[in-house]
């Protein structure tokens, strides 16, 4: 019989968006709480700013990822460049308690975490494994074993994957405490380091 003082388990409610030519695998903690998506996808909150550094890195405007007047990221949109240039989402826990009424990952805990090793198989061009978060950095490299976490803006090899590393960036949440600007710089050098373009 479930313990009726605990928060209800939620499942992951999408479904990883990777292939065969990801190269970049983000990985964050877990998705908010549905009411506050704007789209069906990762990063789905209307402020964080996941979608507007890439849009700054890639097409230098803060805004092409977003529509202005539906407050709405541009989904389809999204999709065509994730899967252009071989980026790839998903979580490190697949079913998680959320013990606060908010989207903080400190307030998670984890259930499920994901298999990331059967994840990654799936990804034959893999170069880096990136996150943004506390949380899904150290389920990463308490999961793949790896001896070192990455400092924010630094990366560290994956033993067990040759030529792969973790990469670690500033988190694109408002509340971390770096400008827009400073994030998209980050990001860019990540992005230039594994991707041509």
């Amino acid at each position: 019989m479930p313990d009726k003082s605990l928060p209800p388990v939620e499942r992951h409610p999408l479904e990883p968006f990777i292939h065969a030519d990801t190269k970049i695998l983000f990985l964050g903690s877990f998705p908010p709480q549905r009411k506050r998506w704007c789209v069906d996808f990762f990063y789905p909150n209307f402020i964080n700013d996941h979608w507007r550094i890439q849009g700054m890195v890639f097409y230098n405007d803060k805004d092409h990822f977003v529509d202005l007047d539906s407050k709405k990221f541009k989904l389809d949109e999204i999709i065509s460049h994730c899967r252009r240039l071989g980026i790839g989402y998903y979580d490190t826990a697949t079913a998680v308690r959320r013990l606060a009424d908010n989207a903080s990952d400190k307030f998670l805990e984890v259930v499920e975490p994901t298999d990331i090793r059967t994840l990654i198989s799936q990804c034959s061009q893999l170069k880096a494994i990136v996150t943004t978060g506390t949380k899904a950095t150290d389920t990463i490299v308490e999961s793949l074993q790896i001896p070192l976490t990455p400092k924010v803006g630094e990366s560290v090899p994956i033993p067990i994957l040759d030529g792969v590393c973790l990469y670690r960036l500033p988190s694109s949440s408002r509340a971390y405490p770096l400008s827009i600007t400073k994030k998209a710089e980050a990001y860019k050098r990540m992005f230039q380091q594994f991707l041509l373009f």
